[in-house]
């Protein structure tokens, strides 16, 4: 693995996206336990682009406008669904110390649907990966899934490492009401303009 990977891939992680706005928010609403399970699920939600990348599929959504918009306005769609709930306070940052623990699999399938619902993923797999897999390699699958399982686990970590931040502000947060509402209302913003961001996106 060269280090240009490593490094390039820890920049691209660590820049704010829905990932990381959702393990911090489930830091925030139901704890560390929580934001580590939300941390997975959305590494989890990288294997199915991964997948795609080797069999060729994600070529399909680089080259096929329509496969592109479709997945693109579906990931849009769910997004908007996001920021809506938790604005309304019905959306996974409920901050109010009540026992509304979701469930490992509720925190799960709602990290995986927000990676899985992002046809930029596919794209990026398709465009960033082959660029440090030489011409001579003689195992070009296998380097792919080494460069993919080294991209996953630094997502795991550095979301992981948003969520549990965000856990240990969970106590402050749930003393001020007022601070609860700025951060809902902001996290849904967030996802809102991730969401526009989406919607506007070229492949």
């Amino acid at each position: 693995m060269s280090f240009d990977f490593f490094l390039t891939s820890l920049v691209i992680i660590a820049a704010p996206g829905t990932g990381a706005l959702y393990t911090m928010a489930a830091g925030l609403s139901d704890g560390k336990r929580a934001s580590i399970i939300a941390a997975f699920g959305c590494t989890l939600g990288i294997v199915p682009h991964m997948l795609a990348a080797i069999s060729g599929l994600a070529a399909l959504f680089h080259t096929n406008a329509a496969a592109f918009q479709v997945l693109k306005y579906l990931g849009t769609v769910y997004l908007l669904y996001m920021a809506w709930t938790m604005f309304r306070h019905r959306g996974m940052l409920t901050i109010d110390g009540q026992s509304n623990i979701k469930s490992a699999r509720q925190l799960v399938v709602s990290a995986v649907l927000i990676n899985l619902l992002n046809p930029k993923l596919s794209v990026f797999f398709l465009a960033f990966l082959p660029q440090f897999i030489g011409t001579e390699e003689a195992a070009p699958i296998a380097r792919m899934l080494v460069l993919s399982l080294v991209f996953m686990t630094l997502t795991f970590v550095i979301f992981a490492g948003y969520g549990t931040a965000a856990a240990t502000l969970r106590r402050h947060v749930l003393a001020n009401p007022s601070v609860q509402v700025w951060i809902r209302h902001g996290f849904a913003i967030a996802l809102a303009g991730l969401a526009l961001q989406l919607a506007l996106a070229e492949r």
